[in-house]
């Protein structure tokens, strides 16, 4: 089916699978302007309490008679009870929301039997805090495993996107395990909500020293993807981490995010601490493309897993802070990396990329600089390139 690029760029979708200019219009000038009376409004609330116990006292020395009326009715009828009638506890609208997402996720790997040369299969992985992580892993059939390749999906997607990546994997001999990281896809918490990035690391190293316990003696890759490549340098800094990991592959990778102001830095803090799940409608940049391909641009924007909305202001921040933290620690980076960047990526910066790998220590580096291709190389109409480079390297690393 034809879709004109023009329209599907004026589709409602553009919350983009990274971390985009959102960052710039998270705190653009209208949106500073809301926030501040929504501060104001913060404010206020803490105060009317006080001064509504003061009403209350105030009503009880002159009003004892209505009271006693009251009470002898409470007598007469038996207690009353309020109960507003739109209230359901947050926890059960975000339970039922998971459970939704988790069962279309696990549906999706139990109809995918069409591929003779891959199993698929998944499972649920239950973190040191007690959440439960979708993961699901790709085997081939017919060929001899040589290799492992963990893979990290980026913001507001999840694992089963790279299905088709996965498969081209299987067929050189590489058995694939993703994780939709908290608050994605199948996995735990609000939909696109990330308490910390800190959690999506941890989840990922011990769900690594699980797959490393069930395919002893085998090299292992890393892929990640926009800010799923910024999780999993941030991993590989770790020394256990680095010690088991052969190689890692990173698509425009989330590393080249900067404030557009010094005022960021100071409020970005606050507004996550005081209204964490706050979405601000200013983050959806029309005209951001991820993709040249139309079709590619439908089947992303149309996938009920894939967050659409506006980002939340946690998240915003601690992309803020990973991106950080990459600039100041790049230069620790000792694992084999190839990095590959679109020239017109609108998402992450292309010179973040650049930057790391001048930086990086690593004595086995190598940069790709696709030119003119955007965010999400993977599903750029030059797909099948950009997976044959990937291949390549990590075939010549075996």
């Amino acid at each position: 089916m034809a879709v004109d690029i023009s329209k599907a760029n004026e589709a409602a979708m553009i919350l983009t699978s990274g971390p985009s200019g959102i960052i710039s219009a998270l705190f653009s000038i209208r949106v500073l302007k809301s926030l501040w009376l929504l501060l104001s409004a913060f404010v206020l609330l803490l105060l009317l309490p006080f001064r509504g116990r003061k009403r209350m006292v105030s009503q009880a020395t002159t009003s004892g008679s209505k009271e006693e009326k009251f009470d002898k009715m409470i007598e007469r009828k038996g207690p009353m009870v309020r109960v507003p009638a739109k209230m359901v506890p947050r926890k059960n609208v975000v339970d039922n929301e998971v459970a939704a997402r988790r069962a279309l996720a696990i549906k999706r790997v139990l109809e995918d039997v069409d591929d003779k040369n891959t199993v698929r299969e998944f499972s649920l992985f239950v973190t040191s805090r007690g959440d439960t992580m979708f993961t699901q892993s790709w085997t081939p059939v017919s060929l001899k495993v040589r290799g492992l390749v963990f893979l990290l999906h980026g913001l507001n997607e999840h694992s089963s996107r790279y299905d088709d990546f996965a498969k081209k994997l299987n067929a050189n001999g590489y058995k694939v395990y993703g994780i939709d990281w908290i608050g994605h896809g199948g996995s735990d918490g609000l939909h696109a909500f990330v308490p910390s990035l800190d959690y999506a690391v941890n989840d990922m190293k011990n769900f690594l020293s699980k797959v490393l316990d069930e395919n002893p003696g085998l090299p292992c890759f890393g892929f990640g993807h926009s800010t799923g490549a910024a999780i999993f340098l941030k991993a590989a800094l770790d020394v256990k981490v680095r010690a088991n990991i052969a190689g890692v592959v990173l698509t425009s990778p989330a590393i080249g995010i900067q404030p557009a102001h010094p005022i960021i830095t100071v409020l970005a803090p606050v507004v996550s601490f005081l209204m964490p799940r706050f979405q601000l409608s200013a983050a959806n940049q029309t005209g951001i493309t991820v993709s040249r391909d139309p079709a590619a641009l439908l089947a992303k924007y149309s996938d009920p897993l894939v967050f659409t909305g506006s980002i939340r202001a946690r998240t915003g921040y601690e992309i803020l802070q990973i991106t950080a933290y990459l600039q100041q620690n790049m230069s620790k980076l000792t694992v084999p990396f190839l990095v590959l960047h679109g020239t017109d990526d609108a998402v992450t910066d292309p010179e973040g990329s650049k930057k790391l790998y001048r930086e990086a220590s690593s004595t086995d580096k190598s940069i790709k600089l696709c030119e003119g291709l955007l965010h999400d190389l993977l599903f750029e109409p030059e797909k099948e390139e950009v997976m044959k480079d990937i291949i390549e390297w990590l075939n010549q690393r075996l």
